[in-house]
């Protein structure tokens, strides 16, 4: 496909982010997932490409020249070649991290590419699929709702995992206060309702209060944003799951029981040091 070229700002309508934020969410879950596959010079590239990408979220014309310069002086003189920075555009591309067109000027001759970032893929969920948690029940979607009867029929998948970005889009605005914000920025493009965002919450304190670790503000923060990124990458790894909100406590009690262990091990190794000779 090929477009004709013109001012970043015309190519607005090919944006699939609301926000920035949002832009922002989905390439922290590409990394995640992809990030080992590309070499240390291959990855330089690609964050420019997507710091180019921040005017129009998840989109960038930038000239393949343009982002080597930028690359090259910020790394004073240690930049990145020609050839990696298309190893790393054909690799981002064949993984679905971005889509890119040709562009053409108005007088027919090649111009600079178009990138296009992708949502980070989401299984569907089964129709009316729900999260069932300590006596609790959440709907995470309305789109869970049958459209016919032959529908409601049949039976619900197990790879349940709701990403519905476009029902309640600023339901995350009442989100209790006591719920952390940073948590709530990532949580809400893959469950946007409150009650959903503040369920996870609930079960981060939970799973922290189990492994005495509830007075850990800092702690309880980073282990749950961590838990959340790799809830989301197992659920799109399409395996059965049916239930999101166990899985996602059972990988903070992973985490924790992790954390422990490595402290411990510091501890043992801090105090053999500390040993006279």
């Amino acid at each position: 496909m090929t477009i004709k070229s013109g001012v970043i700002d015309g190519f607005e309508k090919y944006s699939q982010f609301a926000s920035l934020g949002e832009f922002n969410a989905h390439m922290e879950m590409w990394m995640a997932e992809y990030k080992h596959q590309f070499t240390k010079g291959e990855l330089v590239g690609l964050k420019r490409l997507v710091r180019f990408a921040a005017k129009i979220p998840g989109v960038c014309n930038a000239k393949i020249g343009t982002v080597l310069k930028a690359i090259h002086e910020e790394y004073q003189d240690l930049g990145i070649s020609r050839s990696t920075f298309k190893r790393m555009i054909i690799k981002a591309k064949n993984f679905g991290i971005f889509t890119v067109y040709e562009t053409e000027r108005k007088n027919g001759s090649q111009s600079s590419n178009l990138y296009v970032f992708n949502r980070f893929a989401l299984n569907e969920p089964p129709k009316e699929e729900k999260m069932n948690c300590h006596n609790k029940t959440i709907i995470p979607s309305k789109t869970n709702i049958k459209k016919n009867n032959k529908r409601e029929e049949e039976p619900a998948a197990e790879n349940t995992f709701v990403a519905d970005n476009e029902n309640a889009p600023e339901d995350h605005l009442f989100v209790s206060d006591r719920v952390p914000t940073a948590f709530v920025q990532l949580v809400k493009y893959f469950y946007p309702q409150a009650k959903s965002i503040e369920e996870f919450w609930r079960m981060s304190k939970i799973s922290a209060y189990r492994n005495n670790r509830e007075k850990e503000t800092e702690t309880l923060l980073s282990v749950s944003l961590d838990a959340f990124r790799q809830f989301v990458r197992k659920m799109k790894s399409r395996a059965a799951v049916k239930n999101p909100i166990a899985y996602y406590t059972g990988i903070l009690n992973k985490k924790y029981q992790e954390l422990y262990f490595e402290e411990l091990y510091e501890m043992e190794f801090c105090r053999g040091s500390a040993e006279p000779l």
